[in-house]
């Protein structure tokens, strides 16, 4: 049961990150719903990596057979921070430079940007 109850968080993060980002009306609003969104992978990767009675995977010092959680998840969980950070900061110097640019971080008044 536990592991479905992350897979529906994971999920509901996902939609309300989503939803933010197509109701916005701020591009500063919509770099945050996104990286709300991205937070919904950290949730299914610790669904998907969880195991009941689950040790960490060092293996110097553990009995053979004993139940260890999925050291791939782990990497893969500190690599998605990675990118969310850089993507975030390039959302973000992007919204700087059109605020820069035509004077408004509203995405309906920025329909026509020319070179």
């Amino acid at each position: 049961m536990l592991n479905y109850l992350t897979y529906i968080v994971a999920a509901w993060i996902f939609l309300w990150g989503l939803y933010g980002i197509v109701t916005s009306k701020n591009l500063v609003h919509q770099v945050v719903c996104a990286a709300v969104l991205q937070t919904s992978t950290y949730v299914l990767l610790l669904g998907i990596g969880f195991k009941v009675g689950g040790t960490a995977p060092i293996f110097a010092d553990i009995p053979v057979g004993t139940s260890v959680v999925d050291p791939l998840v782990q990497a893969l969980m500190l690599t998605d921070i990675v990118v969310e950070a850089t993507v975030m900061a390039l959302l973000l110097s992007m919204v700087v430079k059109s605020n820069e640019v035509a004077g408004t971080v509203d995405p309906e008044e920025l329909r026509v940007l020319t070179g």
